[in-house]
């Protein structure tokens, strides 16, 4: 069966991988919640316990790519199966276990099952929107966020009444029953490819002076910098509160803020990617994230974390969706699949990287506003790589004829 692009059936498709995504992605955001839990029953330092969350995202990146090979080859079915089932098993597994190295690795392979619902069902989506594809493949890349926001409010109100353990055993049971009716509705259908379509959508977008490796190089390289920076307020947030004496509570709360706002974010810039193209929305994007860390620096109060917090959602929710564009739109369509899963698995690896940074930073100096000024500069390298390419890019030569 074939699809047209942007169809009622595209958007079900988009509607049915986003609700996977909020629930397959559960255990990129769980670990954020139940960090000081599993401090105090293990006795383990901050940094120490920021291992869990890394483990999340270094098997989240392995997954992006080993995922994204099975996804070129067998669609997206397969692999959303397995990782569902996988997902059930691990939380399962979580919930007995009796050492701290048995979390690590449960949370790797979460991760790595996480996988499956991101970069996967990014590269999928872009298979059926043309016109829409910017806001379409932002939608289903919000879900992260939505997860984020929600999950997070979920286990922190379960958390007044049972053990996390407890929690990590319902959490299993409610994937069991929600997503495997879900699955049921999803087809792997034949790739619409339409190369006059394409030909069409690209007449007007800048090519770049840059080999395909080099391209793929460079995203991979701003994706780690970009998501350094992105990780101290998202991963460290509750953490910050609740060492501040605002609760976790107030924690949970104040990171809900963070992820919805950058739900609403990547919508908002997946439009404005289908208007601009992906290139100066991830620079807009990338500036806009610098200038919410530097307010995080002189603002440590309740109310201000809240609105410092929703600012820096605002800011950054399109960044990553658009390496994901910039790959669709560049580089060979038959290794979409790999190559998206080689860039969000680089900037999961920023995001493990960014966890750890802060969390010793703040081991050695009590204090996370080094932490902050450590992801100030490495977002700069964000910028400044992606500069780099719109100078290679015909996008530059334009603007510069027009301005001259």
């Amino acid at each position: 069966m074939i699809i047209q692009y942007d169809s009622t059936r595209s958007w079900f498709r988009a509607f049915l991988l986003f609700i996977l995504a909020v629930i397959g992605t559960v255990g990129m955001w769980s670990v954020v919640v139940f960090i000081p839990e599993i401090e105090n029953e293990f006795k383990v330092d901050r940094g120490t316990s920021s291992l869990l969350y890394a483990a999340t995202m270094i098997g989240f990146g392995f997954g992006t790519v080993i995922i994204g090979k099975i996804f070129d080859k067998h669609g997206i079915k397969k692999p959303i199966v397995i990782a569902s089932i996988s997902l059930i098993i691990s939380y399962y597994l979580y919930s007995i276990s009796i050492y701290f190295w048995n979390l690590l690795f449960l949370q790797a392979f979460m991760g790595f099952a996480a996988a499956a619902f991101f970069g996967p069902a990014m590269a999928d989506i872009t298979n059926f929107f043309n016109n829409r594809r910017g806001l379409a493949l932002s939608i289903v890349a919000s879900a992260n966020y939505v997860a984020g926001a929600s999950w997070p409010l979920v286990i922190s109100f379960a958390l007044n009444f049972v053990d996390w353990r407890t929690t990590h055993f319902w959490i299993s049971i409610f994937c069991l029953v929600s997503m495997l009716p879900i699955l049921g509705f999803l087809k792997n259908y034949k790739n619409i490819q339409n190369e006059e379509a394409n030909i069409m959508s690209s007449k007007d977008e800048p090519s770049i002076k840059l080999s395909n490796n080099q391209l793929q190089i460079i995203l991979m390289f701003a994706g780690v910098c970009c998501c350094v920076a992105m990780s101290m307020p998202q991963v460290h947030m509750v953490a910050l509160c609740v060492d501040n004496g605002f609760g976790l509570q107030v924690g949970t709360e104040i990171l809900a803020v963070m992820l919805y706002s950058g739900m609403i974010s990547r919508i908002v810039f997946g439009f404005l990617s289908d208007k601009i193209g992906p290139l100066p929305t991830i620079l807009l994007g990338s500036f806009l994230q610098m200038v919410s860390l530097v307010f995080f620096l002189p603002f440590n109060s309740q109310l201000s974390l809240y609105m410092v917090s929703l600012m820096f959602g605002l800011s950054q929710g399109g960044i990553v969706p658009a390496y994901a564009i910039i790959i669709r739109k560049y580089l060979p369509l038959q290794q979409a699949g790999v190559r998206v899963g080689l860039v969000l698995g680089a900037t999961i690896v920023g995001m493990a990287l960014g966890g750890w940074i802060s969390g010793e930073i703040f081991d050695l100096t009590q204090s996370y506003y080094l932490a902050f000024v450590n992801g100030i500069l490495w977002n700069l390298l964000n910028i400044l790589a992606i500069i780099y390419v719109i100078f290679k890019s015909d996008l530059f030569n334009k603007n510069k004829l027009i301005l001259n």
